[in-house]
């Protein structure tokens, strides 16, 4: 059984196709578990829940463009690079969408709206 670096759900592979996490795969799993672990610390003592990431608006290429670069530097577990994209896009949002953007936008405070793979 292997689980990841950071904690997590464990999982079977065949011995065949493993090799070695690289430094930098060791690297980017202990950031990500140590921000996990800022993340729901901040909830815990601050007992609130962090806003959910802003939803692009359907149809609008630079919303899209956004969310994509969101959606890779999470899969980089980049979480600087996550908030970069996070606040262009609700930047983007205001300037360009205004008020049109109140009823599209997704979640509520405390949903996630996570990249999907």
């Amino acid at each position: 059984m292997l689980r990841p670096l950071g904690g997590g759900r464990e999982w079977q592979a065949d011995p065949a196709h493993l090799r070695p996490a690289t430094q930098d795969e060791r690297l980017s799993a202990g950031v990500r578990a140590v921000n996990e672990r800022a993340r729901a610390a901040a909830v815990a003592f601050l007992d609130v829940e962090l806003p959910a990431p802003p939803a692009p608006v359907p149809g609008c290429a630079e919303c899209d463009g956004l969310a994509d670069r969101r959606r890779r530097a999470w899969l980089r577990y980049d979480g600087s690079g996550e908030a970069d994209a996070n606040v262009l896009l609700r930047r983007h949002l205001a300037e360009e969408h205004g008020a049109e953007h109140e009823e599209v936008r997704g979640g509520g405070a405390g949903q996630p709206n996570w990249p999907t793979l």
